[in-house]
């Protein structure tokens, strides 16, 4: 009876071993595939205020600023307009970044430097990519944060650095 056991497992196991390289190499071609967006511009949108959640003008300002400036900096787009800019009506191909705030914390720069455990600052924003006719490319939840050293502005940064990141992801 133990021989016939130890033989078993030894028939499952080497089942297991020819599967799973061949279901590895399908989900590894699944995964490494994602579809890439395209375009030749892009428009950023000024973050919103919200009837929900206060976001100071500053941070507001800053975090609009900083994004424009993180995505200039990927060279992914011929050309990277502010909302408003008339040019951007004859891009064909144009995608605009929307803002839509989700979260904001408050911190302390005080705090943080004294304690470096407390005072942390946090801004959150749905970040949607939307084409021409009004479809939403993709859509992402993305935190900027200063946690230890720095101006609170910092998370606006921050933020717009993981923005960037997903533009040179997927475009």
């Amino acid at each position: 009876m133990r021989n016939q056991s130890v033989l078993a497992i030894g028939f499952f196991a080497a089942a297991l071993f020819v599967a799973a390289p061949a279901n590895a190499q399908q989900s590894g071609a699944a995964a490494a595939a994602p579809t890439k967006l395209s375009a030749s511009a892009i428009q950023i949108g000024r973050p919103e205020p919200s009837q929900e959640l206060v976001i100071p003008e500053d941070f507001r300002v800053a975090t609009y600023e900083n994004v424009i400036s993180q995505i200039e900096k990927t060279k992914k787009f011929q050309t990277v307009y502010r909302i408003g800019d008339k040019r951007a009506a004859d891009v064909k191909d144009l995608v605009t970044i929307k803002l839509i705030p989700a979260a904001y914390t408050a911190g302390s720069q005080k705090q943080r430097e004294v304690t470096t455990v407390k005072g942390a600052t946090s801004i959150t924003f749905k970040v949607q990519f939307i084409d021409k006719t009004g479809n939403v490319l993709m859509e992402k939840q993305v935190e900027g944060k200063v946690r230890f050293y720095g101006e609170n502005l910092n998370a606006t940064y921050d933020f717009a650095k993981k923005v960037a990141k997903i533009v040179n992801e997927s475009f």
